[in-house]
């Protein structure tokens, strides 16, 4: 070894390592980048999580609350082919034959579909309902009641015994067993009059009839479960009426069930029986993933290949029949319909902590331009300076982002993990590539010390108005794409998403380029007034590095995010409000049963006596009015319903609710009309529906109601009412009927007492009804896929203006030791402490009133520009929301959640100048001037 190389390793080993020495040197500036890593990187992972809780929380929401006849996997047999010898037959219908299959079936079922075993069941029943002629069962219109019997599996496993024995088969049950015992449900029992030890005919193809006696009345565990709920008529018989009868006639349809080993009597039978498989799927493992598998699996059941293995189990001739495929379809509309709403917003905060995340590299950058010359000047290369801050970043960044990630999963679970490792790791992976870059890069060339970047006599490029250009295509055509297509499109076009977030980029590239009008303005204005501070301020603020706009940009995005996600989620409350008013027409709404039994005057007078009632609105509603032909030649007979009120009260509900408002005096009758008592001679004015005015025209017409003949001619249309729903309807003032009758009323008010309200309606009676609005409107939300949504909206609201305050911290900071040491230097010639607050805050407001001013007017022309493309419908409402909800919900500008974040960066850009002012104050010039100090 050369001395000269033994001399370089001692003086390699003697200097600190490079990374050590720079995290003692700077740790405060290491802790702030690992803790907006860490905060970015827990966003990045949280997002994806979030998506995934809320949608498999929906589609097992969805599958468990469905109807059970829905959502059961049914598969079913015909009884063995008749070719068959007699025993063959009786032997492949007895409960070991069927647990086989029933066995096999359920290992046979693909991975995705896992079946909830304690729910499933099998047997052999009896298609065909067959009439009971036993003289003491009950005929509400002289029909004979009809019944189906069924052995059903695991019976006692999901009932109880309330009376009698357990049904047995006594020996080997075969065709020709002339006698076997059953059991029926509570319910079948009381509405059938069965009593243990009672017994039915059941007639047979042999001649010979089969005898099933009852030996036990028996109580579902669980009767909203599968087991019971698949086919409801095993529980709970039902009165059906008689087809092809003018006059509906009604009669008994019930179950009996049959021990598992009693099947083969029901051979015997004409009933076509055949056996059956319901397999209860078990929601509890699926995510939102397995709908494709699910859907694939559930056709090919249906109709494929695994159809064809299903077969080759059960028999030739089985069939599987389900509607889970029509639960997933509507699953997956409700999803599409949501997941490109919420992408904009996941979108619009990803461009907010990205630029964020620039402006802090760029501080830090800064803040190490003389470090960093100063050893470009000492030979160091870009390479070897960059592999030092990469290293240096990844020491911080990676164990931030690490964490973030960990508490994003601890946090949320029920996901999966790699989208959110991929979020995270896309965060570490942008800080530790562009901080060394926008650190070294700078340094390609000797930068001349105390060169002037400023904002007033900056010119831009070429190559960034070529830049700017490209950016503003890309908006235009992401806004008329969206405004086209919409989000309910479902192709998941980022460019349609990111449609916000260039609007606001557009909007920070022109305020930048727009800022030295106003600025050079106002400098003119105050350069002739005596006071220096104004003039200082205005100067400084043009002083402003050209690359401000990205602090611009972050607010302007930060505040276009806020705005929409405000926007959105004051839609989403919009909707439901109007569609909780369409469906009540009030505050509360006090009705009998079908709101067509008339209440009593008291229950009127102690309405208007409750506690917060302010008015209480009359109605008579009579439904299924027939109207007159239409003279066209069309004989069709059409029905509407009746709305009889007071005006001047109605007319106030309906301009309140904005549903269907109208002059009160359209209902009122002029001339002589108006001077006659009640008559049918009167023609009395009428407000209609639209289709119902078209019904009839200008002429009068007669109508003969419960409430009164009468004869009406249109005087006016309204689209809506609050009374009734209905598209077809006749509003008419109630004096003027001979028989008018008060079956509903619609009650406003501040804060009703909805105790009063109720203990009023069950004094008149126990069908009298109370519904009130605010609890109306709880029942739009409710799925997990629209919460999920709404929390997602809500956080991006919160992080938005999260991340503008950070802007605003930052942009501050970039510039503060600068301002820090003009202040100190304007002390020494005289500047009193009170200007020299009202320098920096002077200095500091040009561009906070910009960006506020700006993110006032791109948050609202983002919404007016986006609204014709976003529907909320899927947010707002429900699949299972009533008819009278809205169709659409647009989207609306919510002025709150413009004003709020824009005047909360106004004050924090004054409080931090005032409070950068007091600290400057406090320390003193001799501190900040130091000798040689460049500043």
């Amino acid at each position: 070894m050369s001395p000269r190389s033994a001399r370089d390793r001692r003086t390699t080993a003697a200097c600190a390592p490079w990374v050590r020495t720079r995290l003692r040197t700077a740790p405060g500036t290491a802790w702030a980048l690992g803790l907006l890593v860490l905060l970015t990187a827990f966003l990045a992972a949280a997002f994806p999580r979030a998506v995934d809780r809320y949608e498999n929380e929906g589609l097992r929401r969805d599958i468990a609350a469905a109807d059970p006849g829905l959502s059961v996997l049914e598969l079913s047999t015909p009884q063995p082919d008749l070719q068959v010898s007699q025993p063959l037959r009786e032997e492949a219908v007895r409960a070991a034959s069927l647990a086989s299959v029933h066995r096999t079936v359920l290992s046979g079922l693909p991975d995705v579909l896992r079946p909830d075993t304690a729910q499933s069941s099998y047997g052999f029943r009896t298609v065909t309902p067959i009439p009971a002629e036993e003289g003491w069962l009950p005929r509400p219109y002289g029909i004979d009641p009809q019944l189906t019997y069924a052995t059903l599996s695991a019976l006692p496993d999901h009932a109880t015994l309330r009376a009698g024995a357990w049904p047995t088969a006594h020996g080997t049950v075969t065709a020709r067993t002339p006698q076997v015992e059953g059991a029926v449900t509570e319910e079948t029992a009381k509405a059938l009059r069965i009593r243990v030890g009672s017994t039915v005919s059941v007639p047979t193809q042999g001649g010979t009839p089969l005898t099933v006696r009852i030996t036990g009345i028996v109580a579902p565990e669980r009767p909203e479960a599968t087991y019971w709920s698949a086919q409801p008529l095993l529980r709970t018989p039902s009165l059906v009426a008689k087809p092809k009868d003018i006059d509906p006639r009604y009669y008994w349809i019930a179950a009996v069930l049959l021990p598992p080993d009693a099947a083969p009597a029901l051979l015997a039978t004409a009933a076509q029986p055949e056996a059956f498989w319901r397999i209860a799927p078990d929601a509890s493992p699926l995510t939102a993933t397995d709908v494709p598998a699910l859907r694939s699996s559930i056709a090919s059941l249906e109709g494929g290949p695994r159809l064809v293995d299903m077969r080759a189990v059960a028999g030739a001739n089985a069939a599987l029949k389900t509607d889970l495929d029509t639960i997933l379809a509507r699953y997956d509309t409700l999803r599409e319909a949501i997941g490109p709403v919420v992408t904009v917003a996941a979108v619009g905060i990803g461009a907010v902590a990205a630029v964020v995340l620039l402006m802090t590299i760029g501080l830090m950058a800064g803040r190490r331009r003389g470090e960093l010359a100063l050893l470009r000047a000492r030979g160091g290369s870009l390479r070897g300076i960059g592999g030092r801050l990469l290293a240096e970043t990844v020491v911080t960044t990676l164990p931030a982002a690490a964490l973030g990630l960990l508490i994003a999963v601890l946090t949320i679970g029920d996901a999966r993990l790699r989208p959110s490792v991929t979020g995270a790791l896309a965060v570490a992976a942008f800080v530790c590539v562009a901080l060394p870059l926008r650190t070294a890069l700078p340094h390609r060339r000797p930068q001349p010390h105390g060169a002037r970047d400023d904002l007033m006599s900056a010119r831009p490029s070429r190559r960034r108005t070529v830049a700017e250009l490209t950016a503003l295509v890309l908006a235009v055509g992401a806004v008329v794409a969206l405004r086209r297509r919409g989000t309910g499109s479902g192709d998941g076009d980022l460019l349609v998403s990111a449609a916000p977030v260039l609007v606001g980029l557009i909007a920070a590239l022109v305020l930048v380029r727009l800022l030295p009008v106003p600025l050079r303005l106002a400098q003119r204005s105050v350069a002739r007034r005596r006071g220096a501070v104004g003039f200082l301020s205005l100067a400084r603020a043009g002083r402003t590095s050209a690359g401000g706009a990205l602090p611009l940009l972050a607010l302007l995005l930060a505040l276009t995010t806020t705005a929409f996600g405000g926007s959105v989620l004051a839609g989403i409350a919009d909707a439901r409000n109007e569609a909780a008013v369409r469906a009540i027409g009030a505050d509360a709404r006090i009705s009998g049963p079908g709101s067509s039994v008339p209440l009593p005057d008291r229950l009127v007078r102690e309405v208007r006596g409750a506690g917060g009632v302010r008015e209480v609105a009359a109605v008579g509603i009579e439904y299924d009015v027939m109207l007159p032909f239409d003279g066209t030649g069309n004989q069709q007979t059409k029905n509407a319903t009746l709305v009889a009120v007071d005006p001047a009260t109605y007319a106030r509900l309906a301009r309140s609710t904005g549903l269907g408002a109208f002059p009160a005096d359209r209902l009122e009758a002029s001339g002589s009309a108006a001077r006659k008592a009640p008559s049918q001679d009167r023609v009395l004015p009428v407000i209609a529906s639209p289709s119902v005015a078209r019904r009839l025209g200008d002429r009068p017409h007669d109508f003969s109601t419960a409430a009164g003949n009468f004869s009406a001619r249109v005087a006016g249309v309204v689209t809506r009412t609050p009374a009734v729903s209905v598209s077809d309807f006749l509003i008419v003032d109630a004096a003027s009927l001979s028989r008018p009758r008060t079956t509903t009323l619609l009650v406003t008010g501040g804060s009703l007492d909805a105790k009063a309200l109720r203990t009023a309606a069950h004094r008149t009676g126990k069908d009298v009804t109370v519904r009130l609005r605010t609890e109306e409107r709880e029942t739009f939300v409710d799925t997990p896929v629209q919460r999920g949504a709404g929390e997602i909206y809500a956080a991006a609201i919160v992080a938005g203006a999260g991340y503008a305050l950070l802007a605003v911290l930052l942009s501050l900071l970039q510039t503060a030791p600068e301002r820090t040491a003009l202040l100190a230097r304007l002390r020494t010639m005289g500047l009193t402490s009170r200007q020299g607050r009202r320098l920096l805050g002077f200095e500091a407001m040009p561009q906070a009133l910009l960006a506020a001013v700006g993110g006032l007017l791109v948050g609202w022309a983002t919404t007016a520009l986006l609204a014709p493309g976003i529907d909320l419908v899927g947010l707002a409402l429900s699949t299972g929301s009533q008819a009278a909800a809205p169709d659409t919900v647009p989207l609306r500008t919510d002025p709150w959640s413009l004003a709020l974040p824009a005047l909360g960066v106004v004050a924090l850009t004054a409080a931090v100048a005032a409070v950068q002012a007091w600290w400057a104050g406090r320390r003193g010039p001799i501190t900040e001037l130091r000798s040689g100090d460049p500043r």
